[in-house]
Parts: C-alpha cells; structure tokens; sequence
C-alpha cells in the first residue's frame, strides 16, 4: 500500500482589513505629495514669492520623489520593513508639522522636500511591502488594491487641500495631514506583519548600484518601464493642459470646480480594480493591450472639447464627453500600472523594494517629459494639438505593447499565472 499522501498546503489570502491598511495607507501617503498645488497663489502670497517662482515648491516635492527612489525606496531590501516604515510614518509627521508653522521660504521649501522625499518613500514602501506579504498566487490582487488606494489618493488630494484651505487657510491643511498621519500610524504598527529579514547582505551603495544592474539584466523591468514611461506621459499631457484650457476663456472655470474633474478618474480607477486578479489568472497580455486601447480610445472624446462662444449648442455639453474621456484615460492607466507591478515584482522577490524604485524611476521621466511636451504642444496648436500628440503617444505605447507579447513572452506575463 502506498501511504497517504499529504494534503498541499494553501496559503490563506491576506485579510481583508490588512488588504484595506494597506491602501489607505498608501493613498494618505501619496495625497501629501499633491496637497500644495492648489495652494500656490496663498503661498506666494504669504511668503512674498513672485508667481514665476512659487512652483518651486512643487520642484521641491517631485525632487523629494526622485530622492526618495534613489534612496529611501530600496532601503526595504536591507532592513526590517515594518521598523523603516514606523520611522518613516514619524518622520513624515514632523515635515508636515514643519511646512504648517513656516515662517520663511527656505523652511518651507525644506519642508516640502521633506514631504516629497518621505510621501513618496512611504507610497512606494507600502507596495513593496504588500507584495511581499501577498500569497505568490493574489500577488495581482493585492498590489491592485494597494495602488487602488494610490490612485484615489493621488486624484482626490488636490480638491481636499483645496476645500480645507477656503475653510482654514493652507496652514490647516497641512496640520489636517499630519493629523491624519498619525491617526493612521497607529493601525501601521500594530496590523503590518512581520516579515523574515530581507535575505540582502550587501552594503547601502552596492544596494542602491544594484538597482541599475536590475534594469540592465531583467527584460521584465525593461519592457515594463518603457510601457509606464509612455503611459505616464500620456497621463501628463492631459493633466498639464486641462488646467490650461478649461480656466482660460471662454471657459473660465474656478479652479474647484477644474479639480473636480480629477474626481472623475475614481471611478476609472474603480473600474479597474480587478486588474491585479486577471494578471494572475494568466492574463497579463490581454490586460495589456486593453488597457492600452482605453488609453488611446480616450483621446476621441476628449478631443471633442469645443468652445462655448464658437459652438454654443455643444461646448457646455462637450464637458460630459470630457468626463467620458477621463474615466478611460485614468481607467487604462491604472490597468496597465497594475499589470505592470504586479509582473516586475515577481522577476526578483527579493527585492520589491528596488524593483518599485526603478520602475517608478521610468515614470518619474515619463512624467516629466509629458509635461512639457504638452504645455509646447498647446501654446502652438491649442486643446487639438495636445489631443494629436496624447493619441500619437498612445498609438506608439499600443504597437509597442503588441510587439513586447510577439517577442518578449515573459515580459508580457504570457507564462501563466505565478
């Protein structure tokens, strides 16, 4: 007779209230990054900053994220992840305190670095942190509900700084978010679980070296990043230019009421909440290029922004197509965020943390890239040569999707579920 074999051994799923820390966490850290960039005008008031000057700190901040990448983000790989995070969550306390009684420039300035460099460190840290925690079979799942939480917080910050500063001043809401920080350390601490030390021997430099050998070996991070890079401008090249075209006339929105259109983009993310278990059902390829055909089937509606004052039976109601084409713009581009984290965070399960660090290395230049291109793009042709050039990138991001799962099985997650 043969012995009785032995059951196998699932892993249970991670709880749902672990799974909700998680991306709330993840959205209230990201939201401090965003909360100063509808309050340039009170800032330079109070500080006497020239308007040409006062968006250096949001410089400061996106600086504190490219810090924050280079620097912070791997530490994950080296040290206790729950003992870095407990620090991280104090310290971020203390910048935000610090920006909320500055008295002069450069403390601001210096505080808002802080905030960049921490927010950014926490966000990140977070992912990588869930993903470690996750089961190898819902590892989708749970970076999908992670940077669910990131994308709403990111959306929605600039409206809820915007909203308690008409009540308080931005001083308020600054105290308002090291307040919620430290309503949300708490929970951090006590429901992050314990996890075996990172298994990297190395020195703090060779680990922060090594990030650029991960790049070089791993077709996986390759492939992936320059599909975020694009997407990431795509998402840029609407976003700079929004503001540009709906507070100018004949539009002339308040600036609450443009914010409210980020809004919007919730419910893009929402509907792509399910990303993460279709990755790891298999599907990675066909979310890929779903998601990639959202983004640049966005760009029809939203192209059709047309003036009031020049058409005056569709320019109001062009604004719901304008809704329309954000929900599918915000909705590809999480899909395809997801899908992304979810397959470069298996290539190496030693190290999410500098695996999240590079890739969002390649979002950082996308990011920047877009900008520019699109502030250039609507100085010389206005609303349609911003829509020509977000579809253009769009179309290219599509092909190249395309091409990546005909010769780069792998990296397109073609392999199965992990």
């Amino acid at each position: 007779m043969h012995p009785p074999s032995k059951p196998l051994s699932i892993p249970a799923p991670m709880p749902r209230g672990l799974l909700w820390l998680f991306a709330v966490a993840s959205g209230l850290s990201v939201a401090n990054v965003y909360y100063a960039q509808p309050l340039l005008d009170a800032l330079a008031r109070d500080f006497g900053m020239h308007p040409a000057t006062v968006g250096g700190v949001v410089t400061m901040t996106q600086a504190g994220c490219a810090l924050a990448l280079l620097c912070l983000v791997p530490l994950g790989d080296l040290v206790d992840r729950r003992r870095l995070m407990g620090l991280q969550v104090l310290a971020l306390i203390g910048m935000l305190g610090m920006v909320a009684v500055a008295r002069t420039a450069p403390m601001l300035l210096a505080g808002m670095l802080g905030v960049g460099l921490l927010g950014t460190a926490m966000t990140q840290g977070l992912i990588a942190y869930a993903a470690s925690a996750a089961s190898p079979g819902e590892q989708g799942r749970v970076v999908g509900a992670t940077q669910g939480g990131v994308f709403i917080g990111l959306l929605s910050a600039r409206v809820v700084s915007g909203a308690i500063s008409d009540l308080s001043g931005w001083r308020g809401a600054y105290a308002a978010a090291a307040v919620l920080m430290a309503l949300v350390a708490v929970p951090l601490w006590r429901g992050l679980p314990r996890l075996s030390r990172p298994p990297t021997q190395i020195g703090y430099w060779a680990l922060v070296g090594s990030m650029f050998d991960l790049m070089r070996r791993e077709p996986v991070v390759q492939a992936r990043g320059v599909l975020a890079l694009l997407m990431f401008a795509v998402l840029n090249i609407f976003w700079s230019a929004l503001t540009l075209a709906l507070s100018a006339p004949p539009f002339a929105l308040p600036h609450t009421v443009i914010g409210a259109f980020g809004l919007v983009g919730v419910a893009g993310a929402l509907a792509a909440a399910r990303t993460g278990r279709w990755v790891d059902g298999g599907h990675a390829q066909r979310t890929t290029l779903a998601a990639l055909a959202l983004l640049l089937a966005a760009w029809w509606p939203l192209s059709q922004l047309s003036s009031p004052l020049s058409q005056p039976s569709q320019g109001y109601g062009s604004l719901w197509l304008l809704a329309l084409g954000i929900v599918l713009l915000d909705a590809g581009g999480q899909a395809l965020h997801v899908t992304n984290q979810s397959l470069i965070l298996r290539t190496r399960p030693d190290a999410p943390g500098r695996l999240i660090g590079v890739y969002m290395l390649f979002y950082a230049v996308g990011s920047g890239v877009g900008a520019i291109g699109s502030t250039a793009a609507f100085a010389h042709g206005g609303w349609p040569a911003v829509c020509g050039l977000g579809a253009a990138v769009s179309l290219l991001a599509l092909l190249l999707g395309a091409w990546i799962g005909r010769v780069q099985p792998q990296a397109a997650g073609c392999a199965g579920p992990a």
